[in-house]
């Protein structure tokens, strides 16, 4: 039996994966192999296969940080973890594949009630926007929150988890049609942003954002965006305001320091991955807390495209323009 990936060989985009046959790979000391059944699309994915992203893998490699399935091979030295387990895992790359050979640190047990496409697309952007908005940026009940973005998957997700928490959230977006998305999922308010910033627009944007927020400002600004878009979100926060640094795929803003300084406010770092490796206890608390909104209905993967596996790069050029709304799955046939 020989497993399938969508294997990128040179750096390049979308276009350069090449669906291969490959050998079935075996998993390693306190390593088990998931047959996958689905595979979140995440933003990453598109810059790791440009040799973009913080992390290079050798090639040729499969992109793919976040997957779901079931365990059907165990290496020596797991506990806890057996065959026919139903998991999600975070690898980093290698998930746009049929079988996933992964450390057991990468793997967590799915509840019974939860989909394969729900838990692919579960953990990355819940997990992101859950540390951002509990313990980065201190929302609590009856905070305003800004989110840029907010029809994108991570953006969604900080959407719906600020709700769960009782803040009031303005989601900013691209689109009318993104606005309906983002009222869809629960936003109080929303605004529609012109894909370019010049100085006026900017000033244009910052008003808008005054507007809907009122005389007190933001409370929280969620930023996965970046550019031109950050400097008047960040004019328009509350005093003691938090300025959560997620993303930048509009490019890494200058931000005037009198700012922070005039606004007496926070400009937080906002670094997911790190923060699971250095505090491993308070991350198993946030994903239990993340199931137990899933399971209360306070939150859902808002999945709006699905694709086969050799069709990755169409999903993975969804992401990179932008035209992605909530979250996009790779469907997969381990067979």
């Amino acid at each position: 039996m020989r497993a399938r990936a969508m294997l990128s060989h040179r750096p390049g985009g979308p276009e350069t994966l090449r669906l291969t046959e490959m050998h079935m790979p075996e998993p390693e000391h306190d390593e088990v192999r998931i047959a996958v059944k689905a595979a979140g699309v995440n933003f990453p994915d598109t810059i790791i296969i440009r040799d973009l992203y913080q992390y290079k893998p050798e090639r040729p490699f499969a992109p793919g940080g976040e997957v779901a399935g079931v365990i059907d091979a165990v290496g020596a030295g797991v506990t806890g973890f057996a065959v026919g387990d139903r998991v999600l895992a975070l690898p980093i790359y290698g998930g746009f594949a049929s079988h996933l050979a992964t450390p057991v640190e990468n793997v967590m047990k799915i509840p019974d009630a939860m989909s394969f496409e729900d838990a692919a697309c579960f953990i990355f952007t819940y997990g992101t926007s859950y540390y951002a908005l509990a313990d980065r940026g201190a929302l609590a009940e009856g905070d305003t929150l800004l989110v840029l973005g907010a029809a994108g998957g991570i953006g969604a997700s900080a959407v719906e988890l600020g709700k769960a928490m009782g803040a009031r959230v303005i989601a900013a977006v691209s689109s009318a049609e993104k606005a309906t998305f983002c009222r869809e999922i629960g936003a109080d308010d929303t605004l529609v942003y012109p894909a370019e910033m010049d100085r006026d627009a900017q000033k244009a944007f910052g008003a808008e954002i005054k507007a809907l927020a009122g005389p007190g400002g933001v409370d929280v600004i969620y930023d996965p965006v970046g550019g031109d878009y950050a400097e008047p979100s960040l004019r328009a926060a509350a005093w003691n305001g938090r300025y959560l640094v997620v993303g930048f795929p509009a490019g890494i803003p200058k931000i005037p320091l009198n700012l922070p300084l005039l606004k007496n406010c926070q400009i937080v770092g906002v670094f997911w991955g790190a923060f699971t490796k250095r505090d491993p206890a308070r991350y198993a608390e946030h994903c239990a807390a993340l199931f137990e909104l899933y399971a209360a209905g306070k939150i859902s993967p808002r999945i709006s495209d699905r694709f086969p596996l050799e069709q990755a790069a169409e999903a993975l050029q969804l992401i990179e323009s932008r035209a992605a709304k909530g979250k996009i799955v790779l469907m997969i046939d381990p067979a």
